[in-house]
């Protein structure tokens, strides 16, 4: 790896860990006033596990919100996203925030997998925590976008059959769609992500599948890969004839954006909160 690193957020978010401070002082905040099962297992793993938010005035077939958070694969917790969750509860929503393995201990098929496996999971049982299997929709930020993109896509490398949840709609903010650049950035020693992982499960080259609506976000004060893969999938999109929305927010770098998705008066929490009721 030579000259600057543009996938180290670090180099280009002078507060990076002042708003990565702000992530988990706002969930905390959220735990104060909404109900919380933490902890919820979707399999048998230590790290298997989700957390179901819900709306002060919860009815029966809620719509569901999914949030998958991002860390480059190798690091992030669920209980610092909490907060995005308030657009969802503000519109009556029920939101579930998936954890996954990290890297480089798993390998990236098993995090694609074990995403996967807990929207299913989601979906087999709403109804028994008050949600709409039919009103399911996803984010995810970073990591998580790229992530939460295999709800909807399978790569060349999937097991076949590749079972999907029934989602309809993704909102895919600040992610990353072509990995080629990872095993040689800043992570090689930390995500350990080899030439052949990257090949394998790079959303630009794998088979989307149709959803009603996807929503590609980035932060235009983000760094070059950032704008021109979240440009690239979107073409990609359009081009095979799947609905996309290409949403560039103004003055938003790579970790601000995410306090964007947690503010309903923000463009990007708007969209949030209208795609989780699937208006």
């Amino acid at each position: 790896m030579t000259g600057t690193d543009l996938y180290r957020i670090r180099d280009f978010v002078p507060d990076f860990d002042a708003i990565a401070a702000e992530f988990a002082a706002r969930s905390r905040g959220i735990e104060a006033r909404a109900s919380i099962r933490t902890d919820v297992a979707y399999g048998t793993g230590t790290r298997e596990t989700l957390d179901i938010v819900f709306p002060a005035n919860a009815t029966a077939d809620a719509p569901l919100h999914v949030f998958v958070h991002g860390g480059y694969w190798r690091s992030g917790e669920k209980k610092d996203y909490r907060f995005v969750a308030q657009p969802v509860l503000a519109v009556g929503g029920i939101a579930a925030l998936v954890e996954y393995d990290l890297m480089p201990g798993h390998r990236l098929p098993t995090l694609v997998d074990q995403v996967r496996r807990a929207v299913l999971w989601l979906q087999d049982h709403a109804r028994e925590f008050g949600a709409d299997p039919e009103r399911i929709t996803v984010s995810g930020h970073s990591a998580g976008a790229h992530l939460s993109s295999y709800l909807a896509a399978t790569g060349s490398q999937d097991a076949s059959p590749s079972t999907l949840p029934n989602v309809k709609g993704l909102l895919l903010v600040s992610g990353i769609y072509d990995l080629s650049g990872i095993p040689d950035s800043f992570l090689r020693h930390e995500a350990e992500m080899t030439p052949a992982e990257a090949a394998d499960w790079s959303p630009l080259d794998a088979q989307e599948h149709a959803v009603p609506v996807r929503i590609v976000a980035y932060g235009q004060d983000e760094t070059t890969p950032f704008h021109e893969q979240a440009r690239a999938l979107h073409d990609k999109f359009s081009i095979n004839s799947q609905p996309s929305e290409l949403l560039p927010i103004p003055a938003r770098n790579h970790m601000n954006i995410v306090l964007d998705l947690a503010d309903s008066d923000t463009t990007l929490g708007a969209r949030l909160a209208d795609l989780a009721v699937c208006r």
